[in-house]
This record gives structure tokens, sequence and C-alpha cells, in this order.
């Protein structure tokens, strides 16, 4: 029995460690492992070769660009501000140069800003347009639009929808209109572009350029186990039903799908751009590399969308991965957050968290509490597995004297399956179901793992203060001590849990909260908090459990030598028979 009790428990950890290795995204590699790896070809996709500067000592001379009938005279900013965003548009392109999220704050305490700071001019930033000439590309993407709808460059758009107009024409024939409706309370932007050249009308790619910007998931910590906790720009889009997610370093190998989307955009651990309900449309995704602090590279993804038809009203959706507010845009938007093949048990749990949430005022608190409730709800399971166990561990020697009396023979030896029907018997004999140890302990990894998983992927956690040195349960402990907790905690579980191995087996046991202490060193501090109090619950059941049913006892055997009399002609000894 104890060694399948020692199979559930590696099992844990396996199956812990693969769910970050396979549902979350490794960190990106270095840059110059990239570039080393990376197959020849042109350094610059067309859509970043679109918005470069014309001015480069090796650019062929351009011919001067056609005088403006309809723009502006000089460069501007635009500032829009709603309840959830503050926006800063340029009429240099008509485009997005900054996206604050007014309620969530980075490492410096600034607002969140979803477009990268730093961008170098090859780079083209959110709602810049591409079509097949070149020429009128950079000269879309590079001239001064007029503005309307502003007033003084600064729209107050917290009660109501604001709409900002940018136009531009040239004596060329080359026109450009883009129009930009922001929703006041839910990170939308309802986009229009209509282009025509000499009375043709053009169907531009909307280009979305590097996302996302977040410094808190872009540079979530230098160590290979935070890596696996943070989850880096990567590629998303819902087609035919599925939701598909592809990785930065795999977007060489599939840059370009078409179909009837649902949505499609970039997203990263808690933030997601994305295009809702786009209809049929081509998407182009490219990995870039851009510099970040120090010598370190922070890993983007930019992205492009033709639509079948140019764009009118595309809602665009540039926010954060919070559950209610994605569901009452589009009930499958839901399906950004990477909750996993537990996500049927993870969405009710948040529910269930949020819900205490709104009690008390405090995540920790309403994580330890939801962690309890848990606990009580599989308290049967629980009970019943000791209590197993317990019963298991009664019949060890008489388990022993069975498989001693077989030893010698082969495994392939008939006569060895004797040695199953006896102790079947005695299974039968003393009401012992072998399977029922382990079995409430599978039950429970489901529920433990959606736990894990929503407590992991849920923005509500970012930024949120639990107690004393606990200023973000969405990090990991600065100071290590509830991880440490934890580990004295599985250790004194350990070593209370009813066993029947052998010494060797009993080691090895105890080696478990070594590596399950490695293991969430660097996990964030409220799904360590989960599972430090999870551990304290079971302590307290198992000496509720043994008080309950009693102390263990163990039958008393007769010598060996005593078992093995028999009868001459008779059959065996009255004590071979209670063996």
């Amino acid at each position: 029995m104890e060694r399948r009790v020692l199979f559930a428990v590696v099992l844990s950890f396996v199956v812990l460690y693969a769910y970050q290795a396979l549902f979350i995204p490794p960190r990106p590699p270095s840059q110059a492992g990239r570039q080393a790896t990376q197959p020849p070809g042109p350094a610059q996709p067309p859509a970043a070769q679109a918005v470069a500067p014309a001015d480069r000592a090796d650019a062929a001379p351009r011919p001067e660009p056609a005088s403006a009938v309809v723009g502006d005279t000089m460069e501007r900013e635009i500032i829009v501000e709603t309840s959830t965003v503050l926006a800063t548009l340029s009429n240099r392109g008509g485009r997005i140069v900054r996206w604050q999220l007014k309620q969530y704050r980075d490492e410096r305490g600034e607002p969140v800003d979803l477009v990268p700071s730093m961008l170098p001019p090859d780079q083209p930033t959110p709602l810049l347009l591409r079509v097949e000439d070149d020429a009128v590309t950079e000269r879309l993407n590079t001239a001064l639009y007029r503005v309307s709808g502003d007033t003084g460059g600064r729209v107050n758009a917290e009660t109501s929808e604001a709409t900002i107009v940018f136009e531009f024409e040239d004596v060329a024939g080359l026109h450009a209109r883009k129009e930009l409706r922001f929703d006041p309370r839910n990170y939308l932007i309802a986009f229009s572009a209509d282009v025509t050249q000499g009375g043709r009308r053009l169907n531009p790619t909307v280009l979305w350029g590097p996302g996302l910007g977040d410094i808190g998931a872009v540079s979530g910590g230098g160590s290979f186990f935070t890596g696996n906790y943070i989850q880096p720009p990567q590629a998303i889009y819902h087609r035919d039903g599925d939701v598909e997610r592809i990785a930065a370093a795999n977007l060489g190998e599939r840059p370009s799908h078409e179909g009837q989307f649902r949505f499609a955009g970039i997203d990263d651990h808690y933030f997601l751009a994305t295009a809702v309900n786009p209809g049929k449309a081509r998407l182009e995704f490219r990995p870039v590399a851009l510099p970040g602090p120090g010598d370190t590279q922070r890993q983007f993804v930019a992205q492009s969308i033709t639509f079948a038809e140019p764009p009118e009203v595309i809602r665009f959706f540039f926010g954060p991965k919070q559950f209610d507010l994605l569901r009452s845009i589009d009930a499958e938007l839901v399906r950004a957050i990477n909750f996993g093949i537990f996500g049927f048990l993870a969405v009710p749990l948040l529910g269930a968290l949020q819900w205490i949430y709104g009690y008390i005022g405090n995540w920790g608190w309403a994580i330890v509490l939801l962690t309890i409730a848990i606990n009580v709800a599989i308290f049967p399971l629980r009970h019943k597995s000791v209590v197993s166990m317990r019963k298991m561990q009664a019949l060890q020697p008489q388990l022993k004297a069975i498989q001693d009396r077989y030893k010698d023979l082969k495994v392939t030896d008939p006569t060895r399956q004797k040695m199953n029907t006896e102790i079947m018997n005695l299974y039968r004999e003393k009401g012992v179901n072998p399977a029922s140890g382990c079995v409430p302990m599978v039950l429970q990894f489901p529920v433990l793992l959606a736990f894990y998983s929503m407590l992991s992927q849920s923005i509500e956690l970012r930024g949120a203060e639990f107690a004393l040195w606990i200023h973000d349960l969405s990090r990991p402990d600065p100071y290590f001590i509830i991880p440490i907790l934890m580990a004295v905690t599985m250790f004194w579980q350990t070593k209370i849990t009813p066993s029947t191995a052998d010494p060797a087996q009993q080691r090895v046991m105890l080696i478990m909260p070594l590596m399950f202490t490695v293991f969430f060193l660097w996990a964030p501090s409220g799904l360590v908090v989960y599972w430090f109090v999870s551990n304290l619950w079971a302590i307290g059941q198992q000496y509720f459990t043994t008080w309950l049913i009693g102390p263990a006892t163990t039958p008393a055997m007769r010598p060996p030598a005593e078992r093995r009399l028999k009868k001459i002609g008779a059959g065996r000894t009255s004590g071979a028979e209670k063996s």
C-alpha cells in the first residue's frame, strides 16, 4: 500500500511541474541564441519596413511626397481619458503611442502601459496601416493627419463615448480617414479605416506592433523557476470553437493564419490585446526582441490583421484578462484566460473567491477561507483514505507472511497465483479495499489543480496585499518565509501519516517536502498560502482521525518456525492455518 501512496505523492509533484511546463509557455530564449538558430532572411518583415525612416544612409533617394490637401502642419498628441484608460494618440500616422491602464500599476508604481516604451523607429505602434505599395504605406504612417473630435488636445470620456477622427489627403489623390470610438467603461476601441487612392478604395492591413508592454509580465523574474509562473507575450486566437496559443519561439513555423475568428490578438500573463469578432480575416504574427533594463532582452509579439473588407467598426479590446469584464464583452473571450484542462472547476472557484473577497476585502484572507472551505468539502474523502491506510497498516504482518511463503517462486510460476488469491481473501475477510486509500487522494487532484490554476492566472491577485511582508500575492515571498513554513508542515504531515513502508521508502517520503520547497520558492505567494493552509488542515484532520478511530494495533504473529509445522498426512497445524 505504501508504494501506492508514494506513487500518488510523486505523481502529484510530477503533475504540478508538468502543468507549468506544458500549459504555461517557457521563458523565451536569449537574443543571441535566437539569432544563432534563426534561418537567414530579411532583417525586417514588410510590416516593420513600412514604417522605417526614409533617411537611412543606405536607402535609395525617394521623391518628395505630394503636398497635403487635408492634414496638419505640426505633430501633436491627443489624450483621451476614460474611467479605465489614459490613451495618448499622435496625429502622425493617426496611431496610439501610449495606452495606460488607470487601475493597474507596474513595478515603478506607474500605470501599466500596454504599448512598449522606447520602441525603435522601425517598429509600428497600434492602428497604423499597410497596403501593397510600400511608398503609399510609408505616406499613410508618416503623414500629419487633421484631428477632429478633440477639445484642446484632451478628451474626457469617463462617462460617455468619445470619437476621434484622423483625416489626411494629398494632391496625388491619396485619402485616408481613421475613426476611433472609445468606450468609457471596458477598454474597447471601435476602429474604422477608409483609404482610397485615385478614387480606388484599398483594403489596408491593420498593424498592432509589438506587444504587450506590461513590465510585470515581460520581465517576471530572473530564474528558471520564476519563468515557469510567468507567461510572456504570445499569439492567441479563437477559431472553429478552439483557442490556439502560439509561443513567440514557435511563430517562425506558423506565422500566418486564415479563417473565421471569434477573437484574435496577443496576450501575456494578465493582459490582452485582441480584435473581438473580426469575422473572416488573415493574421500574421512575428516575434520581436527589444532591449530591456540593463543587458536584458524583452520578448514581444507583433500582429497584423487583414480583414475580408476594409475595417469598419472593428472592436479591439486592450486591457486586463479580468473574468467578469471579458464575459460582459463576449462570452467566449473568457477563454483567453488560460485555466487549462480544469477550467470547468477553476471558474466556479474564482467566483467563490470573489464572493468571499466581497465580504472581507482582502484577497489573502479570501484564499485562506476558500482553502478551508475546499478542505471541509473533501474531508470525507481524506478521512476514508486515512482509515483505509490504517487498516492496511494493521494487515502488513499478515501480508508479509503470505508473501514470504511464495518469495522463492518465480513470477511466471502458476503456483504464485495462489499468493494473490490468499491476499484477496485476507482483504475480503478484514473488509479492506486496497484501492480505497489511493482513490480518495486521486479524486482530490482535479480540485487542487483547478484551485492552483485559478490562483496562478487570476489578475485579481496582481498587486493584492495580504498582510505584514506580503504586499503582492502574485509575486514570490521576498523572504521565503511562507515556503519554509510550508516545507515544515509537509514534513510534519509526512511524519504523522500512517506508513507501512520499509526504512528506505520512508526516507524517500521525507525528501518530498524538500522537493516541493524548491518548487514553491519562486511561486506566487498566493499559491504558497493556499498550500500552507491545506497542509495545516490536513495535519489537524490527521490528529482528529487518529483520535476518532484510536491508535493503530498490530496483531501478534507466531514465530515463523511454528507456522511452517505440518501434521504428517493430516495437512497444516492449527498455527499454520491461522497464518
